[in-house]
């Protein structure tokens, strides 16, 4: 039996029938439903920002507001939450402090891509703490303008905190919080339409349960949607059925037993950075630049593991670490290393009706030295060239152990054994055999993004920074960052 999705907007419960197909985006209902046209369509796929809405949820009983991109969220995953868009804001006549801010300070200029900041700017006024410059730079990261009119806009996200430290939401907050609650399943979303299903387990064994009953090959499992959002709007692919991840509990989790951080599979970046950052604050920096905020918000490390893409970065450094992931199906779990898991390109591990369940990082010990590289033609939010994540374990200056991994040399993100074999028992910076055999272990490919020899070179003149890094020298290339 079909039911339909809730979700709360101007103080009201909104219901969404089986009129709405399984792969409407928000930003879709939001315009051709609602006929709310504040938020734009620029690029369909997470990168521009025009499309900005906030996401409202209950988090330790208080009310979390965070930055995502329309475009590419599925309206079934707005079930259980509240939804903010830029027609919201105003009191009436009255402006909220962030709309008043942006017309103080004329950071206006076309005006297409203005509702996406004023939306990413209102996520950060309920965040509690003033930001910085470097907050604010990095909160509007994933909003575009076209105009080049950016100074203006952020003294606007400085200017709001003088205008007002709270505003007509925070005084609401309480009784938003009590419809949240009253939306609160217990039990799996199912929600059918004529061009298919959206089905949202609460628990593991239901999510497996869930897998079993599905026809293969006609079935996605969707976790935070940064990928398959595309597969829709981009590819024009229809699924029979969607799986949602995110709201099974037991893939929500976190724990550090000391030596190690596992992290679930539908945990986001911006839930898991704190643990990411416990790791090495290299790699946390490196999450920074994978996506913008509305990315992180929404895109998980569970999901980007899954994927196999060979240019995903979060996979470089955790091969480089030694993760292992878990793996779970109706036989139950298995683990192995992460490296083993890709077979080929887009082609791993996994058997039918299993899952990657979490992944395991060991942390890096007193004697070990990391980095994480990533050479991009932007610094923000750009696929990579080539990421190189660099591991090594030392007994004085001698390496004692090495793992080295790559991404963006091969069909799928690999460690360079030869590399590797050539810098155990080296004395850093003395590299240069392993750098050598770096010729050994990749063949790369010329593409868009970058040619056979630069990736090549680039790979290699990485592992050199690294070796001098680790030997105390700091080398900045600007070219490359």
């Amino acid at each position: 039996m079909s039911e339909p999705v809730r979700f709360v907007s101007r103080g009201q419960v909104v219901t969404v029938g089986p009129d709405v197909p399984h792969t409407m985006t928000v930003l879709e209902y939001l315009r051709l439903r609602l006929r709310r046209t504040g938020s734009k369509e620029g690029c369909a796929e997470g990168d521009c920002g025009a499309c900005t809405v906030v996401i409202g949820e209950a988090v330790y009983g208080r009310l979390r507001y965070r930055a995502v991109n329309a475009c590419i969220l599925f309206v079934a995953q707005l079930d259980g939450k509240a939804l903010f868009t830029v027609e919201d804001l105003a009191d009436g006549e009255a402006l909220h402090p962030v709309q008043q801010a942006m017309v103080e300070t004329h950071a206006s200029q076309c005006g297409f891509c203005t509702p996406g900041f004023v939306m990413s700017l209102f996520a950060c006024f309920h965040h509690g703490v003033t930001p910085d410059d470097e907050s604010l730079k990095d909160a509007l990261a994933g909003n575009l303008c076209r105009c080049t009119g950016y100074r203006p806009i952020l003294e606007a996200g400085r200017r709001m905190f003088e205008i007002a430290r709270e505003d007509r939401f925070t005084a609401m907050e309480a009784a938003l919080l009590q419809q949240l609650g009253q939306l609160k399943r217990t039990r799996m979303l199912r929600h059918s339409t004529a061009a298919g299903d959206f089905l949202a387990p609460r628990s593991i064994d239901e999510l497996i349960e869930t897998l079993e009953t599905l026809p293969d090959g006609k079935s996605w499992l969707l976790a935070g949607g940064t990928d398959v959002g595309l597969w829709v709007t981009k590819q024009q692919r229809q699924p029979r059925s969607i799986v949602y991840l995110g709201r099974v509990a037991e893939l929500q989790q976190i724990s550090d037993d000391g030596h190690a951080v596992t992290i679930g599979a539908g945990v986001t970046y911006a839930d898991a950075f704190a643990a990411i950052e416990s790791l090495h604050p290299d790699f946390a920096r490196m999450v920074r630049r994978l996506g913008s905020v509305q990315i992180r918000n929404s895109g998980t490390l569970g999901g980007n593991i899954a994927n196999g893409s060979p240019i995903g970065d979060s996979m470089p450094p955790l091969i480089a670490l030694g993760a292992t992931i878990t793996l779970r199906g109706r036989a139950g779990s298995r683990r192995l290393p992460l490296e083993d898991f890709y077979l080929g390109y887009r082609k791993t591990a996994l058997a039918p009706g299993e899952i990657v369940e979490s992944v395991t990082v060991p942390k890096p010990g007193a004697d070990s030295r990391f980095a994480v590289y990533k050479l991009s033609k932007r610094f923000d939010q750009d696929i990579s060239a080539v990421l190189g994540a660099f591991h090594v374990k030392l007994d004085g200056g001698t390496v004692r152990e090495a793992r080295i991994a790559y991404g963006g040399m091969a069909a799928v993100p690999a460690r360079a054994l030869r590399a590797e074999a050539a810098l155990t028992g080296a004395s850093l910076p003395d590299v240069e055999a392993a750098v050598a055999a770096l010729a050994e272990d990749f063949r790369p490919l010329s593409d868009m993004r970058a040619s056979a020899g630069y990736r090549l070179l680039a790979a290699q003149n990485l592992l050199r920074k690294f070796a001098l890094e680790a030997n105390g020298q700091r080398i900045r290339l600007e070219a490359a960052e």
